[in-house]
């Protein structure tokens, strides 16, 4: 219970949404690589954030596909044609030089890059007006290597996504605070990451990664370890997805966890502590008296309200009174995906089944049995 106000504590205190003040001078020129595959039904209207962001200094945006036949094409010819005075150009990235297709795409965007500051967007993210300068803005302080905002998923329409909604709008979030409150941060949140290119020469680049699959951690931990610090951006991005029922959820959620296990095995087998629904529950299992069903009673009770209040402070007004029991079920869920993420390495990523390295890498499971 004390970790859990811990946490709601800490994420009180940030200051979400707060915009910082108009620059006293331009940014720095950026270039926005933004690796696309395939196309959704959200995926016009994500790029079209993109497009529409102002900032005062150069921005030109490289849009990535592996194939001339990816339905993204047609798409991204279509926006630009809808935008003419954008430093913008679609680029064909077919070469495949490891194991993450995504990372893969990058390495290729960056050799046309132009500009010292690079933004790294997955194709599922909108932004919300102002976002660039808000994003830039920590980059005054030469000692910071990479911002990184929050996200939130803004479009559960299933039950399965409205339980990955909670981890994300809710949990994910305040616990990357509650653990910055501790010590400083050592990797990237993924949707958007906004970098030096010093920096990403300094640690070797993107092909540094090019065959892991949690490459916004590999990004984040290097530059930290090369001594920069990792800046957050107040403004929080929307990750849009597609329908999803509760087996791509499940394998989703247990490829996430086993990810972060394997990049931080300690932190990730003490977030088990943090579980207080399980914990609650146990303790009444052990002890059934009045007493104790009280206290459990009240701190199920408080673990609702905290996840209630958590989502509307990072999207307000999304959260429902009508769901606030999710958070006791989505908690022995992730009881359960806690305990299965250190039964098994294999995780299947875009189709395929791959095995998790001990130090990150992805391996075809093909590759094993040969």
């Amino acid at each position: 219970m004390a970790l859990a106000v811990w946490q709601w504590w800490g994420a009180r205190r940030f200051p979400l949404h707060q915009a910082p003040p108009p620059p006293a001078n331009p940014w720095p020129a950026v270039t926005l690589l933004k690796p696309l595959k395939g196309w959704e039904a959200a995926t016009e209207s994500c790029l079209r954030s993109w497009l529409d962001q102002t900032s005062t200094g150069p921005v030109q945006i490289l849009f990535g596909v592996a194939s001339p036949g990816d339905p993204a094409v047609a798409g991204v010819r279509a926006l630009l044609a809808a935008y003419p005075g954008r430093d913008a150009e679609l680029v064909l990235c077919p070469e495949v030089l490891g194991a993450n297709a995504k990372v893969s795409t990058l390495i290729q965007l960056r050799r046309r890059a132009r500009h010292p500051v690079l933004v790294i967007s997955d194709a599922d993210v909108r932004v919300p007006a102002g976002f660039l300068g808000a994003a830039l803005a920590p980059l005054a302080d030469p000692r910071v290597g990479l911002v990184n905002p929050f996200y939130c998923l803004a479009n559960p329409g299933t039950l399965a996504l409205r339980w990955e909604a909670l981890a994300i709008n809710a949990d994910f979030w305040s616990q990357v605070l509650q653990g910055k409150s501790l010590q400083p941060l050592d990797f990237a949140l993924g949707a958007v990451m906004v970098t030096r290119q010093e920096a990403l020469t300094k640690i070797g680049g993107f092909e540094g990664f090019v065959d892991h699959l949690a490459d916004d951690f590999q990004l984040g931990h290097r530059i930290a370890r090369a001594g920069w610090q990792i800046a957050l951006c107040p403004l929080v991005v929307e990750c849009w997805s597609p329908p999803m029922g509760w087996a791509g959820v499940w394998g989703h959620q247990l490829r996430w966890a086993r990810t972060i296990r394997v990049s931080k095995p300690v932190p990730y087998a003490l977030s088990g502590l943090g579980n207080l629904t399980v914990w609650a529950l146990l303790w009444l299992a052990v002890r059934p008296t009045p007493g104790v069903a009280v206290a459990v009673g009240a701190m199920l009770s408080a673990r609702m309200a905290l996840a209630y209040d958590l989502q509307n402070r990072l999207r307000p007004g999304a959260a429902r009174l009508s769901e606030i029991w999710l958070a006791p079920v989505k908690d022995l869920l992730q009881g359960f995906l806690w305990l299965f993420a250190f039964l098994g390495n294999d995780i299947v990523w875009r189709g395929k089944r791959h095995r998790l390295l001990p130090d990150g890498r992805l391996q075809p499971v093909a590759e094993q049995s040969r």
